[in-house]
């Protein structure tokens, strides 16, 4: 099973991922999981998180990374857990609140 980093943004307490992008280089975060850097295997997953965890220290642009599972479904990562769906994707009471009205699908 694949493994991404969440964590919440300061600036505006949203869900960001550690990006695809981050593991060349600069630590970037996104905003969607689509672009969350995956973690095939334990010991990249704990690289992922060890990088995070330092950003945080050194940027004070997020809190509280860590690593969440994920499944592949229609070739995108979804999380495995009903908690992190509704942290990825917002409300589960209405279409019109959160990510879900900024198009991103539960």
């Amino acid at each position: 099973m694949s493994q991404v980093v969440i964590a919440s943004r300061l600036s505006d307490g949203r869900v960001v991922f550690l990006s695809k992008d981050a593991v060349e280089g600069a630590v970037v975060w996104a905003s969607s999981l689509a672009e969350a850097a995956l973690a095939d295997d334990d010991s990249r997953a704990e690289e992922f998180l060890a990088l995070s965890e330092a950003d945080m220290l050194e940027r004070h642009e997020i809190l509280d990374p860590y690593l969440i599972d994920v499944v592949m479904e229609n070739g995108e990562p979804r999380p495995t857990k009903n908690r992190e769906v509704i942290r990825c994707f917002g409300p589960t009471v209405s279409q019109d609140f959160g990510k879900t009205s900024e198009g991103a699908r539960p």
